[in-house]
């Protein structure tokens, strides 16, 4: 069996459940995953194999396929591209896979679906792109309001009968661990909370210098707020980082040192983005700050978690620059409450 879900971060962390559901009901199966490159290290470490016996380092797939869809369409005509593109998909069909689960429901991932070679290729009913039903054999029914429980309920399809939700397991790199270890030592660093000023598109972003407020507020509770600044991010982390003082240390790390730190938070603060679901798929509590998304869709699964978004927010994905003026409603005193809350029922 192979799942089909190539990004983006979040997307990846909402589809793990339903991923490690596929996984315990179908204990002896070789399960693989496709995603792109980028996000392959969420999957697996880069120092293991991309296939063979699971590990603590790739514990939950069998084989990793990673494309590079970006790369390939931005050079088609090129002879490389195709011997890439080519490699790629023989090495998938290499697998055998009897059976190809899509989780995206775009046109590219059912494409994917349809090259693993699988004969069975299920898909939701009413995909993201109309046109990638075309390539499904067999359709689900979307249900539960969370994406979780909506990609929950496609794995529960494939498996013939209802599944459970069971914990998620990110790959462990000892070298991350260690990296993380000497970081937090050498920085006098014992409990910190993470914050997370980007987010996909501008509208969900809350203002950063607020970030830096609610760090230097939550520096009377002891707690030291470590920045996550990931691609492009440098300018915002900066901001939070003056508005914050000797409050906050702005990360730079890859995405398994970026699992490392977050293991060992406290409390994870941000909007709606990769980085608060992986935290929520590793169990730390969170302040979700919410906007034009919707949290009863999109909001923080699985773990302890306090969501604020102000009744005038309306849920659009349009990818508009300036933030959500309902975002902009939310003041800094209603993070740091929340996180004060979140933060004291951990110690009790």
């Amino acid at each position: 069996m192979v799942i089909v879900r190539l990004g983006s971060m979040g997307d990846i962390f909402h589809t793990l459940p339903a991923a490690f559901a596929l996984r315990h009901a179908f204990p002896d199966a070789t399960l693989g995953w496709i995603v792109e490159e980028r996000w392959a290290e969420l999957l697996c470490t880069l120092a293991e194999p991309r296939c063979g016996p699971r590990s603590p380092s790739r514990p939950l797939v069998d084989c990793v396929h990673a494309v590079n869809t970006k790369q390939w369409r931005s050079s088609l005509l090129s002879l490389q591209t195709w011997e890439r593109i080519a490699a790629t998909f023989s090495e998938l069909r290499a697998q055998n896979y009897a059976v190809a689960v899509d989780f995206q429901g775009a046109l590219k991932s059912a494409l994917c679906a349809r090259w693993s070679g699988a004969p069975t290729i299920y898909g939701f009913a009413q995909p993201r792109e109309n046109v990638a039903s075309m390539f499904y054999t067999t359709v689900a029914i979307a249900r539960g309001t969370h994406i979780v429980e909506q990609n929950l309920s496609l794995a529960e399809a494939v498996a013939g009968r209802p599944l459970q939700l069971p914990p998620v397991q990110c790959p462990r790199d000892e070298s991350a661990e260690r990296y993380c270890e000497d970081w937090l030592r050498r920085e006098r660093i014992r409990d910190f909370v993470m914050l997370n000023p980007g987010a996909g598109w501008g509208a969900k972003q809350w203002p950063a210098e607020r970030y830096g407020q609610v760090a230097k507020q939550l520096h009377g509770n002891s707690l030291v707020s470590l920045i996550n600044a990931g691609p492009g991010e440098q300018d915002l982390a900066r901001t939070a980082e003056a508005a914050g003082g000797g409050a906050v240390r702005i990360l730079g790390c890859s995405l398994s040192q970026l699992i490392a730190f977050t293991r060992r938070a406290r409390l994870f603060i941000g909007g709606d983005t990769g980085p608060l679901h992986m935290a929520a798929a590793l169990g730390i509590p969170a302040v979700g700050i919410f906007g034009p998304t919707n949290p009863a869709r999109n909001g923080p699964f699985g773990t302890r978690s306090i969501v604020l978004r102000s009744a005038s927010s309306t849920t659009t994905h349009t990818r508009r620059a300036a933030p959500d003026s309902g975002l902009l409603e939310i003041g800094v005193d209603q993070v740091v409450a929340a996180a004060r809350q979140l933060v004291g029922a951990s110690r009790d």
